[in-house]
């Protein structure tokens, strides 16, 4: 088997491992949150933050969410980083944003922190805050046992199909999800572009 057609098989079997009940779970939460007039923090770092990125435009543009990245403001990010260090940089945006009980977090990482194994301590910090604020968490990772699992009122695990690419698999199927979400008649408030061009 080609490596193109291994690849695409294990997209496949990961789709059909996807839990469509903790996905409503997360659109319910979005919603209740947007209804009371929460905003909605985007967190990842690497490839995720990139991905939060994107998924801020969509939120914003196609659900009406007011919805930030925190690391979306590079000269914020790296002043933090060099005065105070990295692992607290989103923790202190989030402070600086008076993240309360109405906002919702969510996180896009591989492994969704680990203070343990030194792995996104910045998210685990911020999700600390967010258990704090009472703020509503939800993840979209690809291990159960990282800190964001732990913590997330609700969270789609991107289920380990090939122990060799668990990184682009996780990180492609961070989009498939939050395109769902946008997508969802009970988030989606304004038509994209091409649906609506006649």
């Amino acid at each position: 088997m080609s490596y193109a057609k291994q690849h695409l098989a294990e997209a496949a079997r990961i789709i059909g491992q996807l839990n469509p009940d903790a996905l409503e779970r997360m659109v319910d939460l979005l919603a209740a949150a947007r209804e009371r007039g929460g905003r909605l923090f985007i967190l990842g770092v690497g490839g995720s933050a990139a991905n939060a990125s994107h998924a801020v435009n969509d939120f914003r543009k196609i659900c009406g969410f007011e919805a930030y990245a925190p690391t979306d403001n590079v000269s914020e990010l790296t002043a933090r980083t060099n005065d105070e260090g990295w692992p607290t940089v989103i923790v202190e945006w989030l402070r600086g944003s008076r993240l309360r009980a109405d906002d919702a977090l969510l996180v896009l990482s591989v492994g969704g922190g680990n203070l343990e194994k030194n792995v996104s301590p910045n998210l685990v910090e911020a999700l600390k805050l967010a258990k704090e604020r009472g703020s509503t968490i939800l993840g979209i990772v690809g291990k159960d046992g990282g800190y964001t699992a732990q913590v997330a009122d609700a969270c789609c695990i991107i289920p380990t199909v090939n122990p060799a690419n668990i990184t682009p698999h996780q990180e492609a199927f961070q989009a498939v999800v939050w395109h769902l979400f946008v997508s969802h008649p009970k988030l989606k408030v304004n038509a994209t572009k091409w649906e609506s061009t006649k």
